[in-house]
């Protein structure tokens, strides 16, 4: 893959996760409310604020994250892989491992 996210943008590759109800009825991941899961791909170098201070990512590459509604981002797909792109103040937390 080649994006390379610019200020605090974070590329990440949501998690294909299906829920299976006991009647067997699939729902997807965008079928249900509340945060996504996904593992960031590429992470921005960060921002500034308007004091010309340099605000660092908190997030990085490898990361297991969640995040609000994929409202909050742009869908891309590179290479028949789809992505989403948003900004890391989207990003509510990270999954430690």
């Amino acid at each position: 893959m080649r994006l390379r996210p610019l200020l605090d943008n974070v590329v990440i590759k949501p998690s294909k996760k299906e829920e299976v109800t006991t009647g067997g009825i699939i729902i997807p991941d965008t079928g249900t409310e509340g945060p996504v899961r996904g593992e960031v791909i590429a992470v921005g170098p960060g921002n500034y604020t308007e004091k010309g201070e340099y605000i660092p990512m908190n997030v990085s590459v490898g990361d297991e994250v969640l995040y609000g509604t994929k409202l909050y981002g742009t869908e891309v797909s590179v290479d028949d892989n789809k992505y989403l792109i948003i900004r890391q103040s989207n990003i509510l937390a990270v999954i430690e491992k």
